[in-house]
C-alpha cells in the first residue's frame, strides 16, 4: 500500500479516539440522551471505518464488521438492553470466524489451558453474578471470541489482551446487575476497558494483516483465485 494512502486512513484512529475518550468525560455530564447515544456510538463505528478502508483485504472487513457490530450494539443498549446484547452477540460470531480463520499453528499447552478457562470460566462467572440464563447464553460468545482471539495468530498482547479487556468489561456490567448494583466501579472501569480493548483488537488486527501482505497489490489476485 502507498505510504500516503496508508496517512490517509490514519486520521479515523485519531478521531477514534478523541470520540471514545471524551465520550467518558460526557457521559459524566449532562449532555441530551439522543446525542450522547451517538457519541457513545462513535468511538467504535471510526474504528469500522478504518478497518473499512483497507480494501480490497476481505479479513480487514470483517474487523470492520466486528467494530459496525459493536458501535450499533454501543448505542442499543441504551434504548434497548436487548437488541444491544443481540448486536455484540453477532459481532462475537463474526470475530470467531476471523480468528479461526488465523488460528496459531502449533498453540503451546498454556495458550490452550489459558483458552478453555476463558471458554469454561466467562459463563460460570456470567451466571453466578446473574443467575438469568439469557447472560450466561451470550457470556458463551463472548468466552468464544476471547478464547479464540487468543488461540489465533494474531499478537496475543494486543489483540488476546484487547479479547480478555473486552470480556472484563461486560463482566462488571454483570456485577452491576448484581453483587456491585449501586456500586461506582462498574461506572469508571466499564468504558474504558471495552473502548481500548477494542483499540487494540482492530489496531492489532489491521497492524498483523498489512504485515503479512493483505493490503498489497497482489491481494486481489489472491482473492479473486480463493473466490
Amino acid at each position: 500500500m502507498p505510504k500516503r494512502a496508508l496517512i490517509e486512513k490514519r486520521p479515523w484512529l485519531v478521531a477514534s479516539l478523541v470520540a471514545g475518550v471524551s465520550y467518558w468525560l460526557a457521559a459524566k455530564g449532562h449532555v441530551p440522551g439522543l446525542w450522547l447515544i451517538l457519541w457513545k456510538g462513535a468511538g467504535v463505528a471510526l474504528m469500522a471505518a478504518y478497518a473499512w478502508a483497507h480494501y480490497p483485504s476481505r479479513d480487514a472487513h470483517l474487523i470492520a464488521l466486528v467494530m459496525a457490530l459493536g458501535a450499533v450494539g454501543d448505542m442499543l443498549l441504551e434504548v434497548f438492553f436487548t437488541a444491544g446484547a443481540v448486536a455484540f452477540f453477532l459481532g462475537h460470531l463474526a470475530a470467531i470466524l476471523l480468528y479461526l480463520r488465523h488460528r496459531r499453528e502449533h498453540p503451546t499447552a498454556s495458550q490452550k489451558a489459558a483458552a478453555v478457562a476463558t471458554l469454561i470460566g466467562v459463563p460460570l462467572i456470567s451466571w453466578q453474578l446473574t443467575h438469568a440464563p439469557e447472560v450466561a447464553f451470550y457470556a458463551l460468545s463472548l468466552a468464544g471470541m476471547a478464547a479464540s482471539a487468543w488461540l489465533s495468530s494474531f499478537p496475543r498482547y494486543r489483540v488476546g489482551l484487547g479479547a480478555m479487556m473486552f470480556v472484563v468489561s461486560d463482566l462488571l456490567i454483570f456485577a452491576g446487575m448484581g453483587p456491585l448494583a449501586g456500586s461506582s466501579v462498574p461506572d469508571m472501569l466499564i468504558w474504558p476497558l471495552y473502548y481500548f480493548g477494542q483499540f487494540l483488537i482492530c489496531t492489532g488486527v489491521i497492524t498483523t494483516l498489512r504485515g503479512r501482505g493483505e493490503f498489497g497489490i497482489a491481494q486481489p489476485i489472491r482473492d479473486a483465485r480463493e473466490g
